[in-house]
């Protein structure tokens, strides 16, 4: 068996969109930073919330590893702008996955109250907390307050603060460019010790592999595209043993888009238009809001660019070639993810079952289809029977 099989882990992965949009959304350069929220409607968005909650539930009772969350802040693209909140309301109602909240921008929270934040969803879950930090898309610093050109000090002195108020007996003291604290004392401290097992998030970035690298955390790469995440995984292979810090499966997390079903036709009849919105829609941008002035290094632009054109663009071969984006029978996914996972050396897979605007039904098909038939089928592990579900009030 190869060394990724012996621990390998699902995680399903939800962005909550907000899929209600008025008919002339697509007249809107961006349904980021600038998309009005005179479009929310809560009693929608309540309804949406008792889904996607539902959703994740399921996940738990069908064996899924881990319940993975993030947020994004002036956006359709997810209802989540507090993911502690979401995760917290998730604990009560599940037992066995584990609660990843991939996650909070750093640089979006005075980092003791995220240490706070983080510790008490550890204690609540009795120790089954994960989390990703990520430096945050361009858009997040057109909706908060905070200088996109200091975006990676500051990250790196907000991590800094985490690990010592997790570490160190309270309480200590910290003076630095951005965060100062004469009493660094967070009550309560992590149930798991030192800390929750942590992950650095990002798309490539030298800066942000590097971090990684220092630290021996596992690294996320999202949403670009098969080759360049590949090389994002080789570059933290050979930059860890610099720091005394061993590679192994576990460090390289790669998401993927999913959608099983009978046959190849009937998975890409059901699925192809809800990516469609992914990408058209839900994602759509401008280079202006993605890249702010000092937000990445000036040999990250070109990169950037080619990011830039996946934001509210849609290509059907393109996507299913070249990025992680798989459908069809539960043969064929579980071959195609154990290709992944042995060609990018990962244990580790973020799976996106709700996809863009899709259906209640179908993600709950979907989602039972993979425990039921495709894990199995790369780790030879029965997951839990299907539980049943039911569409909650409302929902869509």
């Amino acid at each position: 068996m190869a060394k990724w099989q012996d621990d390998l882990q699902f995680y399903t992965f939800h962005f909550m969109h907000y899929t209600d949009l008025p008919a002339d959304h697509k007249k809107y350069d961006s349904l980021w930073v600038d998309f009005s929220n005179k479009h929310f409607d809560a009693r929608k968005g309540y309804d949406f919330y008792q889904r996607y909650m539902a959703e994740m539930v399921l996940a738990d009772k069908l064996g899924y590893d881990g319940l993975a969350l993030n947020e994004h802040h002036n956006t359709v693209y997810s209802l989540n702008p507090v993911v502690t909140l979401m995760a917290a309301a998730l604990i009560p109602q599940t037992h066995n996955a584990k609660i990843c909240v991939f996650g909070v921008p750093l640089n979006l929270e005075m980092p003791n109250r995220l240490a706070e934040a983080y510790a008490m969803l550890d204690v609540m879950s009795n120790g089954r907390l994960e989390i990703a930090l990520p430096l945050g898309t361009g858009m997040e610093y057109w909706a908060n307050s905070i200088n996109p050109a200091v975006a990676r000090a500051r990250f790196r002195e907000g991590l800094e603060v985490l690990l010592q108020a997790w570490t160190k007996d309270g309480p200590t003291a910290y003076d630095g460019e951005f965060f100062s604290y004469r009493y660094l004392n967070p009550w309560p401290r992590p149930m798991q010790k030192p800390h929750p097992k942590i992950a650095i998030v990002g798309t490539g970035s030298p800066e942000t592999i590097q971090i990684a690298a220092e630290r021996g955390y596992a690294y996320s790469s999202v949403f670009v595209p098969i080759v360049a995440q590949e090389k994002t995984f080789q570059k933290l292979k050979e930059e860890m043993p610099k720091y005394g810090h061993e590679f192994t499966p576990d460090k390289a997390i790669f998401n993927a888009i999913c959608y099983v079903a009978e046959t190849d036709e009937i998975a890409e009849q059901e699925c192809k238009d809800h990516v469609r919105f992914f990408f058209e829609d839900a994602t759509r941008t401008t280079a202006r809001y993605l890249a702010p002035p000092g937000y990445i290094s000036t040999e990250q632009l070109r990169l950037r660019a080619a990011a830039t054109a996946s934001h509210g663009s849609f290509d059907w071969d393109a996507l299913t070639q070249q990025w992680r984006v798989v459908f069809g029978t539960p043969d064929k996914v579980a071959n195609t993810l154990g290709k992944w996972c042995e060609s990018a050396n990962s244990s580790r897979v973020l799976v996106h079952h709700h996809i863009g605007n899709m259906p209640h039904w179908k993600v709950v098909k979907n989602m039972t289809l993979f425990a039921e038939e495709v894990i199995p089928r790369l780790r030879g592990k029965k997951t839990a029977a299907a539980a049943e579900t039911r569409v909650p009030t409302g929902a869509k």
